[in-house]
């Protein structure tokens, strides 16, 4: 092996919903001293005033590699995912990946492990979702939800082609199914190494599941409610633990947490996804927006609790069903991080007045 073909990858400025951008680095396997590790590869420049990050008299922006993954689409290829750095080697503004980065500490002292169940919508390049036909709507929801045979079922192929891709590429993808409206799809994602990696999975997927699309002239359509009306939104549910409710669990500290949550709610939802509201509304297996509650088995719930967690004597995880699709993941676990850290350290500092007393 000679060259190396290297896609950096990075979100870009836009605002509120960053995109996706990437350009091609070709290496000479001599140059990287070390191997192929991302804290190998050299940092690259790019244009920043044509991704908004930049003005044009002063457009040099920095691409740090961060992560990378084997690039399933080439030979002797790789995907190098990125934080964006100012001229000065300074987090950029739109780098949300650094405010996770900060709480690594926190995160690793509690061990959370946290999972993504993403879900979007396929359409046709005119926007249309597939299945939908050209004038109308087709039939009501109902059959559509992990359905099967070509009435109830659009973009199986290209959803599949999705899967072997992330697979290939070592991310832990663990399932996909047709979701409530016809085109509309998921897949789940795994993450216990850390809470950063499972950020950088999330990301490195949603790469892999646009640039597919392109051959097929399909797009995803990320939108919490692509279409009004009778039709489910698309939600990227975060399934999260920590050690102590793995280990040691109990209804108490499953109830603090939600507790906590539920103080924080609104400051969760400014960073769990653009036009949310039309998504959360109370109906469509949602809360509204404007509440928030927690239950056992409860997909109307803000914050789910799985019944087999419950039958576990209380040990396992909790599902945070607010964030949107198209959700930062980086935004959206600094926050599930900080406020379910406090709410276990606070518990700590409760007992530990009450053993001194």
């Amino acid at each position: 092996m000679s060259k190396i073909k290297l896609e950096y990858i990075w979100l870009d400025g836009y605002n509120p919903e960053q995109n996706i951008r990437s350009k091609t680095k070709i290496l000479d396997a001599k140059e990287l001293d070390g191997g192929i590790l991302a804290q190998n590869l050299p940092v690259w420049s790019f244009d920043g005033s044509s991704t908004k990050q930049a003005a044009g008299d002063n457009s040099d922006c920095l691409l740090q590699p961060v992560h990378l993954i084997k690039d399933p689409t080439r030979n002797e290829g790789y995907i190098v995912l990125c934080e964006v750095l100012n001229a000065d080697w300074t987090p950029h503004k739109s780098n949300t990946r650094h405010k996770l980065r900060e709480l690594e500490r926190v995160s690793k002292k509690h061990k959370f492990w946290f999972a993504f169940e993403q879900e979007y919508v396929l359409t046709n390049i005119q926007g249309r979702p597939l299945g939908f036909p050209t004038i109308g709507y087709p039939k009501p929801q109902g059959e559509f939800y992990c359905g099967l045979g070509s009435e109830n079922v659009e973009g199986r192929d290209v959803v599949e082609e999705h899967l072997d891709l992330c697979l290939e590429a070592g991310l832990d993808i663990t399932g996909i199914n047709a979701e409530v409206m016809i085109g509309q799809w998921e897949y789940q994602l795994m993450g216990k190494d850390s809470p950063l990696k499972s950020a950088d999975d999330l990301i490195l997927s949603r790469y892999l599941l646009i640039k597919c699309m392109e051959r097929f002239q399909v797009t995803v359509d990320l939108r919490p409610k692509p279409i009004e009306g009778d039709w489910n939104g698309s939600g990227m549910h975060v399934n999260f633990s920590t050690k102590e409710t793995r280990e040691k669990g109990g209804k108490e500290m499953f109830d603090d947490i939600c507790e906590s949550l539920g103080l924080f709610h609104k400051e969760h939802i400014e960073v769990y996804g653009n036009d949310n509201d039309k998504r959360l509304t109370g109906l469509h297996e949602t809360q509204s927006i404007e509440k928030f509650s927690h239950g056992v088995s409860d997909r109307g719930a803000s914050i789910r609790i799985p019944i087999s967690t419950v039958k576990n004597n209380w040990k396992g995880y909790l599902e945070d069903r607010r964030p949107a699709s198209n959700g930062d993941p980086y935004l959206i676990i600094e926050k599930l991080v900080s406020t379910v850290s406090t709410s276990l350290s606070n518990k700590e500092k409760q007992k530990s007045l009450v053993l001194k007393k």
